[in-house]
């Protein structure tokens, strides 16, 4: 009887091996389970990179295009500033100079003051807030408060004709000061 007992008992009991790795199994599992969940809230908090390019954003007009240099310029005369959706979406103008070239830089429309999108008076040939009467000259740089910081620049390059939209991390010109917005 000893001898079956034991031939029983060493067939019906895993060998602590094969728990082993039924444990390792489950927590593996479980582990990656929990990873895959946790990945879009970990990735949520990550700051936005830019491309691997640096080639920028693509300027779109109001309703989703991209714009290109020559439909832009076709339809905007010299000293004209209109929005475009920029970096992040956010408003942002493109300027025509005199000489009927985009500028190489564009403002953020988004006041510094408590955020209203800012239109430009050719009129008064500036800036002015309509929520609080900030008023920013034709650079954006801030002329009259309550609004503490000049709009934010934005580069603006040209590539196939494409008028794209990157971040400025360089001195701000207008102030020799490092970027508030970078």
């Amino acid at each position: 009887m000893t001898e079956l007992s034991s031939k029983i008992s060493s067939q019906d009991v895993p060998s602590m091996g094969r728990r082993q790795f039924m444990n390792l199994l489950t927590f593996g599992t479980a582990t990656g389970v929990a990873l895959g969940a946790l990945y879009p809230v970990a990735n949520y908090f990550m700051p936005l990179r830019t491309g691997g390019s640096g080639g920028g954003t693509s300027a779109k007009d109001e309703l989703g295009n991209p714009i290109t240099k020559t439909g832009w310029l076709s339809d905007h005369q010299p000293g004209d500033r209109s929005l475009v959706q920029g970096l992040k979406g956010d408003p942002t103008y493109i300027i025509v100079q005199n000489d009927g070239a985009i500028s190489n830089f564009g403002l953020n429309a988004i006041c510094t003051h408590l955020g209203c999108v800012v239109p430009w008076d050719s009129g008064a040939n500036k800036f002015i807030c309509p929520c609080h009467g900030s008023q920013y000259d034709t650079n954006g740089a801030v002329v009259r408060g309550p609004a503490p910081l000049s709009l934010a620049l934005a580069h603006v390059d040209i590539e196939d004709d494409s008028v794209l939209v990157k971040q400025w991390n360089e001195t701000d010109f207008r102030t020799n000061e490092k970027p508030w917005w970078a």
